[in-house]
């Protein structure tokens, strides 16, 4: 699972954490059972506080969506279901339309837009591969 930080996007840290491992979850990235990266290296991988990935656990416990093992780390619960692809659609719509509003008060043409997602997403999957290449 591979987790990104947008330290200038506004959105604390840690809701940043829960939403992505929320996601990875309803996506079916990540599967019932499967552990999470412990705090400690997560927060060294990610240059945040260990207390930040804590926070985000806690969130998540609270949510229903891990649970915490003691001894052992925290887990993806069995009761977290997927969500259908038109309910996946529909929040990547919403991002996605962020992301357009934005390009538009900042000038982007479409063109250098698209280009610009090209690019990103070239770099996700350079970020993935290179992740499970060293897994």
């Amino acid at each position: 699972m591979l987790l990104q930080i947008d330290f200038k996007s506004g959105k604390p840290v840690y809701l940043q954490l829960v939403d992505q491992i929320r996601y990875a979850a309803a996506s079916g990235g990540l599967r019932t059972g499967e552990p999470l990266p412990s705090i400690r290296p997560l927060a060294e991988e990610l240059r945040v506080n260990r207390n930040t990935v804590a926070k985000a656990y806690a969130e998540l416990e609270n949510q229903g969506v891990i649970e915490t093992i003691p001894g052992k780390g925290c887990f993806l619960r069995e009761s977290n279901s997927p969500f259908t692809k038109s309910a996946r659609a529909k929040i990547l719509t919403k991002e996605i339309d962020e992301a357009v509003v934005a390009a538009h008060h900042l000038q982007v043409d479409r063109d250098a837009f698209l280009a610009l997602v090209k690019e990103r997403l070239d770099s996700f999957e350079r970020k993935v591969k290179e992740k499970s290449d060293n897994d």
